[in-house]
């Protein structure tokens, strides 16, 4: 085997030149910044702070009493809290930062669950007996069995029947029409169905017996008789289910409810028939969440005309809402801290700024901004990182994006079920607080002014939105969602 040295050389070099090409860019940026303190060095100083608690601020310099080194000035031409940072282009252009424009773009949101299929219960017929009887046959039938309409259960034998048909049969011939409707009138109250009757009169000979046959064609569910036994009257004989429609159950996660909405359209593929896919609508969003999974059922309809989809059969269903315009940035481009999610915003010139937002859906690496940002403007995508990290060293702070309306302090939002409501505390069993980081669980809140509470009970659905505190999270929005189906 020939190897050329030269080659060898050139590997063994290359992950070296990588490296050295990324410490340079480090080095640049961090050049680059010094550079800019040593101007500033002959400015004003606003204040002091510690880079690790920007937040804290010192009006003169001195050792931090937070971390063993001092601390670092602030200085009047970085231009307050929301100041931007001047960096050089070749810098950036060095550390490949990306940017790219905020845009208004149409988006939809998809949900992907499990579902499991189900009978439809609104198919229902139960079998029972009008009268007391005994059961004489029992047809070759068993639980589980697909069966047609009017397919015969079992006969059955009421001996009360026998002195009421003799009656009405010696009545028929007296030409009494009212004493003949009595007659009539107690075959009824006795039991007899109406095509039982019609057969009496047709042939004129009594039968006190009956085969009982199914009212519609479907799954025998159950069959509770056997032959030889004694019925009261109203006994339950057998239950059958109709197959022409079946439900879909499907778990969707809470946090993903908000986005569903009766009528919504969903596509169902099975296991069971690879390659082929099945087109439904939400029905129903059922009350109720599964307090384990944190889950929430929602009902879909499909049709059977075929009898190939059967009930315990899983489905991976796929749930989509109609498009809207929204305005959204990359995903990538955000930065959650926890507490909230901020975007390193260009301004053009080498400047950059941190900007708090607000976001919503998220799709295809694409995040729905709520507020902050404004169609146009330019985000970092690629290297904010190290941006922020700049920025938290100069102390550069931002505040959440308000409006005209809404001046207050911004809050935590999640939706939940009241468990409780005791001495002005809300036992709130919530999904999770994205902008707080913090899992869905159940646990108590206080209330900011007991007026909220007005009309609210236990078991209804709310959503909150808190604020923090030293006692805790606090209340002070709750609103009751509208009824679901």
């Amino acid at each position: 085997m020939t190897f050329c040295m030269k080659q060898l050389a050139v590997l063994i070099g290359l992950p070296m030149v990588l490296t050295s090409a990324a410490l340079a860019g480090l080095t640049i940026f961090a050049s680059s910044v010094q550079a800019q303190s040593a101007e500033q060095s002959e400015n004003e100083v606003l204040y002091w702070y510690d880079p690790m608690y920007p937040q804290q601020r010192f009006d003169e310099p001195g050792p931090s009493p937070f971390m063993d080194m001092d601390l670092v000035p602030r200085y009047a031409d970085e231009g307050g809290d929301n100041a931007s940072m001047l960096i050089d282009p070749a810098v950036t252009q060095s550390l490949g930062m990306r940017v790219t424009s905020v845009t208004r773009e149409p988006i939809s949101q998809t949900v992907e669950a499990v579902g499991t299929l189900g009978y439809d219960e609104r198919d229902v017929a139960i079998v029972q007996t009008r009268s007391a009887g005994f059961v004489e046959k029992v047809y070759d039938l068993a639980p589980d069995d697909v069966i047609p309409e009017n397919a015969p259960l079992a006969d059955l034998f009421f001996p009360q029947w026998s002195a009421a048909q003799e009656e009405y049969l010696a009545l028929r011939g007296m030409g009494e029409p009212q004493l003949l409707a009595a007659a009539r009138q107690r075959l009824r109250i006795a039991g007899m169905p109406p095509e039982h009757i019609a057969a009496l009169e047709r042939s004129g000979k009594a039968s006190p017996s009956w085969t009982i046959t199914s009212p519609i064609g479907g799954v025998l569910r159950s069959l509770d008789v056997r032959e030889g036994m004694t019925l009261p009257a109203g006994a339950s004989l057998a239950r059958i289910n109709g197959l022409e429609k079946v439900w879909l159950d499907v778990a969707v996660p809470e946090a993903q409810v908000r986005n569903l909405k009766v009528g919504q359209k969903v596509e169902a593929k099975l296991p069971a028939y690879p390659g082929e896919s099945l087109e439904g609508v939400v029905e129903a969003i059922l009350p109720q969440a599964n307090l384990d999974s944190r889950t929430v059922r929602v009902r879909v309809v499909l049709p059977n005309p075929d009898q190939l989809l059967r009930p315990g059969m899983t489905a991976d269903v796929t749930l989509s809402r109609d498009e809207d315009e929204a305005l959204v940035v990359p995903t990538e481009a955000l930065i959650r801290t926890g507490r909230r999610t901020l975007v390193m915003l260009a301004e053009g010139e080498g400047k950059f700024r941190p900007v708090e937002v607000r976001v919503g859906r998220e799709t295809d690496f694409k995040t729905e901004v709520l507020s902050g940002l404004e169609e146009g403007q330019r985000v970092v995508a690629s290297g904010q990182f190290l941006l922020d990290s700049e920025a938290s060293l100069r102390g550069l702070t931002t505040e959440p994006e308000q409006s005209a309306e809404d001046t207050g302090p911004a809050l935590h939002e999640a939706e939940g079920t009241i468990v409780s409501i005791e001495d002005g505390m809300v036992n709130l069993s919530h999904g999770p607080f994205k902008t707080l980081n913090m899992p869905g669980m159940t646990m108590a809140f206080s209330i900011a002014d007991p007026v909220l509470l007005e009309g609210l009970k236990e078991g209804e659905r709310v959503q909150v939105g808190v604020s923090e505190s030293d006692e805790g999270l606090v209340i002070e929005r709750i609103e009751k969602l509208g009824d679901q189906p």
